[in-house]
């Protein structure tokens, strides 16, 4: 397998912005939840920075939502001025980041995709980082989403990618094929990359996103993991057998980074053993049977999704 084209491997920032999340495993990944201050999770991140940059990995993703993972990039990017030229950056806009460092805030991020969030967010995102992003995206794009259809929106982002930056989306929910063809579809469109779901349980929307990549667009894969849950070890025998005896992350990493139309699959690694693996996982290549045992209906994966707990 180790002949196959892969895509490349980039580091998430989302697990360690912020003190909650929703992987699974994050208490045994972070430890005591009281130990996550601002300067401990700084201290993580530049870490998990040194080892992607040393291991090569050459992408890293962040958002306005992801806590302060803009800042600790901007940071670690100002002790080392010199590579940023190497690294591909990508953030997202539309969402802000409201739980105020807490574990147990009612609400921990909150969703506006206005014109008004994108002139109040693309200069915070230049302050955190320091540069511009090369990948600046509308976070977590639905049907109803005014990125669609807002022709002042619209049109500050034709700008934007005017400017020189890869403007795009990310999606989320049981529809994000219908929102990738929309958006690939738009008069004059301002979006050419996107950051997707797909995983071995959710893998609904790998046709639109091989239309994308046929177009052109640069298509990224997050929550390759489902958040965790494909890092543990599977409970069905068929699905441990399929593995072969690898991992259970390195082989749901190794089968999104063998998808033909993937060209950077993320790792949303939390410890520095986390992102070796992942760094080895090499592409598996899955049969149609296979691929149906693990999938399930994408509405009752993200159903499943809403529900899990900010921990």
């Amino acid at each position: 397998m180790d002949d196959l084209p892969a895509a490349r491997l980039g580091l998430g920032l989302a697990a360690v912005g912020r003190p909650a999340y929703i992987t699974t495993g994050r208490d045994d990944d972070l430890g005591d939840p009281a130990d996550r201050s601002v300067e401990a999770l700084q201290q993580r991140a530049h870490a998990l920075l040194d080892e992607a940059w040393a291991l090569g990995i050459r992408v890293v993703d962040a958002a306005r939502s992801y806590g302060y993972a803009e800042r600790f990039l901007g940071a670690w990017l100002a002790r080392h001025p010199e590579r940023r030229a190497e690294l591909t950056v990508g953030s997202k806009w539309g969402y802000a980041y409201v739980g105020g460092w807490r574990m147990d805030a009612a609400v921990h991020e909150r969703k506006e995709h206005s014109v008004a969030m994108f002139d109040r967010q693309w200069p915070e995102t230049l302050e955190a980082l320091g540069s511009a992003p090369d990948l600046y995206l509308v976070h977590s794009v639905t049907p109803e989403s005014p990125a669609l259809s807002d022709a002042v929106l619209l049109g500050r982002l034709r700008g934007l990618a005017g400017s020189g930056v890869r403007v795009g989306l990310s999606t989320s929910g049981p529809h994000q094929s219908r929102v990738v063809d929309a958006a690939r579809d738009l008069p004059d469109s301002p979006f050419s990359a996107v950051q997707a779901t797909w995983n071995l349980f959710e893998p609904s929307a790998a046709p639109a996103l091989a239309r994308a990549h046929d177009a052109g667009w640069t298509v990224v894969v997050k929550e390759a993991l489902a958040n965790g849950e494909l890092a543990a070890t599977p409970a069905d025998p068929d699905r441990v057998a399929a593995a072969s005896g690898v991992s259970p992350d390195a082989f749901a990493l190794g089968v999104a980074r063998a998808q033909p139309w993937a060209d950077i699959v993320l790792s949303g690694a939390s410890t520095p053993g986390q992102l070796r693996r992942g760094v080895d996982a090499r592409p598996v290549v899955i049969d149609e049977a296979t691929r149906r045992r693990w999938a399930v209906e994408p509405d009752e994966y993200w159903r499943r999704r809403s529900e899990r707990p900010w921990r």
